[in-house]
């Protein structure tokens, strides 16, 4: 076991319907829009308009969840019923003055670009739907966390967001029919739902509908069995692999070329003693 300790606790935070200030309009801070926003957030912005990077303006114009204030940060009285604050100015002094007052009101804080003045951080994220997977150096280095979240993304299967969007109905429509927290049909809901995701590719899952499911449940779950995705007529597409000639690099081309020459040298001069 690697050592314990210093390490981040990664939390997938429930931020809907919560009030979220962000100080700044650059560029972070429109990533941090971006963010918050797709939790379903609340958000507050403060930042003189001559500041608001393209996106945020795009944020502001558009119909989202947020309350502009075309002005500079007012102190505490902006931290009023503010669940979480979030900051990305270049007045590094004005930052540290902001998460003091943060931290004397117990609100979490993040500060751009100052990690000891973070109580979280933002890592390098991937969203596929309800899929979502962050990469975190917990604020040593941001460029290699998004590197390691290019190389993460690209052996992720195709379809995993529709998939677990498939198997979250499936869930919540055998949660209806077998209801109850724990014991034996806990144990056994669990048990069923295990097999039929390990049993059933991801582009298989990602194929059911709402008939489907239903049918899943019907004879499957009613009789304690896993129905093959055949069985419910699911038909994923399949790439055909035509045969092709097998073209040899150059290299070994001209080798294979050489040790059938030699090999047909070798042949004839036997031959030739023979006689």
């Amino acid at each position: 076991m690697s050592h314990l300790g210093g390490g981040s606790l990664l939390l997938a935070w429930q931020l809907k319907g919560k009030h979220v200030l962000i100080v700044g309009g650059g560029d972070v801070a429109s990533g941090r829009v971006e963010s918050v926003l797709a939790a379903d957030a609340r958000v507050t912005l403060i930042s003189p308009s001559n500041g608001l990077h393209t996106l945020t303006k795009s944020f502001l114009d558009g119909s989202y969840n947020v309350t502009y204030h075309d002005r500079l940060f007012g102190g505490v009285e902006d931290l009023a019923n503010v669940d979480l604050v979030l900051t990305a100015i270049d007045d590094v002094a004005q930052s540290r003055v902001i998460c003091c007052l943060c931290r004397e009101l117990k609100i979490p804080v993040n500060v751009a670009d100052i990690p000891e003045s973070c109580d979280f951080y933002f890592g390098s994220q991937i969203r596929d739907g309800p899929l979502q997977i962050m990469i975190s150096t917990n604020g040593n280095s941001p460029k290699l966390a998004n590197i390691i979240r290019k190389k993460v993304e690209q052996s992720l299967p195709e379809h995993a967001g529709d998939a677990i969007t498939r198997v979250g109905e499936l869930r919540v429509k055998l949660k209806e029919r077998a209801p109850g927290v724990g014991g034996a049909v806990g144990k056994r809901r669990m048990r069923w739902m295990i097999d039929v995701c390990t049993s059933w590719e991801m582009e298989e899952l990602a194929l059911l509908d709402d008939q489907m499911i239903r049918r899943l449940l019907d004879d499957g779950w009613e009789k304690n069995t896993v129905p093959s995705p055949g069985e419910l007529g699911v038909r994923p597409s399949r790439q055909v692999f035509e045969a092709k000639p097998t073209v040899m690099a150059p290299g070994v081309l001209v080798t294979t070329l050489s040790f059938i020459a030699g090999a047909a040298c070798a042949g004839l001069f036997l031959l030739v003693r023979r006689r």
